[in-house]
């Protein structure tokens, strides 16, 4: 079965920090490039980070910038998304998609109109509270 499964979200703190992790079975992910993307009750969903298949170009939404960190192992098969200086603002379901042959900043930012992916995960939840 070829799919795509997310992992790491969870309760945290404002200020806090968690690990989402992307982990692709049944293809490996070395020609994808890969986005995590977030929607909230309520909302559209957006593209937060998205990083490139074969040099690693990322691409950060403004408000994740210097707070998000994007990469990706190859041998893993996985593509992380490290999450520091959380804000309530960041709570959301969070995605990680796949689709070959699209740019960076374009994976993250054509999913607003409706853009196709080749694959996408189910999603976890991640709330940030008090």
């Amino acid at each position: 079965q070829l799919q795509l499964v997310e992992s790491g979200g969870g309760l945290v703190q404002p200020g806090g920090s968690l690990r989402l992790s992307c982990t692709a079975s049944g293809f490996t992910l070395d020609s994808y490039t890969i986005g995590w993307f977030r929607q909230a009750p309520g909302n559209e969903r957006e593209g937060v980070s998205c990083i490139s298949s074969s040099d690693s170009k990322t691409y950060y939404k403004d408000s994740v910038k210097g707070r998000f960190t994007i990469s990706r192992d190859n041998a893993k098969n996985t593509v992380y998304l490290q999450m520091n200086s959380l804000k309530p603002e960041d709570t959301a379901v969070y995605f990680c998609a796949a689709r070959e042959r699209i740019a960076v900043q374009a994976m993250c930012v054509l999913v607003k109109y409706g853009y196709e992916y080749d694959y996408w995960g189910q999603g976890t939840q991640v709330t940030v509270s008090s």
